[in-house]
């Protein structure tokens, strides 16, 4: 059913985004046709998790704060695929990290927006290092993303009715290196200031926030705002 689901709801967001946006995509070939990958993007909008999964070649599952599961939607999220994480502010949410980790044994892509909140207009905000133990421990590759566009499209009933320049910006997958050490605080930000970096190089600079881009290469041109 949940895979149903995900092909009803992608095969319709990918013909709402063709008719009412100008939707690009840039990196595509960056993406790993199979095995485990942990997809990392900032975020703006409640268009963000639908968009990455229609620019996506391969099936997506989703990490969502445990707040929008409510009543009434709770069924569908599940059936799209997402996971309710519910310890966002220390991203420490053990039960979450076991379902990614099935996940990404099993050879699966979970996309993760690390800020755990939406920021549509100041640009990247802190994120939590939840998902830099898990990448380091995993040897998981991590695929950045950026986006653009979306900061405009707000409620949610616009997914049915994305209009503007929407791009998102796929950069080259990595790995963080495991240190074989016991990862404290200090040296899980630092690995999550290096994936949040990542992001930033894909984005222009009125996107930052509080993460300056690493100065890696990426595939493609950051997209104009």
């Amino acid at each position: 059913m949940s895979d149903i689901t995900f092909g009803i709801c992608n095969f319709a967001m990918r013909r709402a985004l063709r008719l009412f946006s100008n939707w690009k995509v840039i990196g595509q070939e960056n993406i790993p046709p199979d095995g485990p990958l942990l997809i990392v993007s900032n975020h703006m909008s409640n268009l963000d998790p639908p968009l990455i999964a229609a620019s996506m070649p391969r099936r997506v599952n989703f990490i969502a704060k445990n707040g929008i599961f409510k009543p009434g939607i709770r069924w569908f999220l599940k059936a799209y695929g997402a996971y309710p994480l519910n310890t966002v502010e220390e991203g420490n949410d053990i039960q979450a990290l076991l379902w990614m980790r099935k996940l990404l044994r099993q050879n699966r892509a979970i996309v993760i927006f690390p800020e755990s909140t939406r920021n549509p207009y100041i640009g990247m905000q802190k994120a939590v290092s939840g998902i830099a133990f898990l990448a380091a421990k995993t040897q998981t590759p991590i695929l950045p993303i950026g986006l653009t566009g979306t900061e405009r499209l707000g409620p949610l009933l616009r997914v049915m009715y994305p209009t503007g320049d929407l791009t998102v910006n796929i950069g080259k997958p990595f790995t963080l290196t495991d240190t074989k050490e016991k990862l404290d605080a200090d040296k899980l930000t630092a690995m999550m200031n290096t994936v949040m970096g990542r992001v930033a190089d894909l984005l222009p600079s009125e996107y930052h926030g509080v993460y300056s881009p690493t100065g890696s290469p990426s595939e493609g041109e950051p997209p104009n705002s």
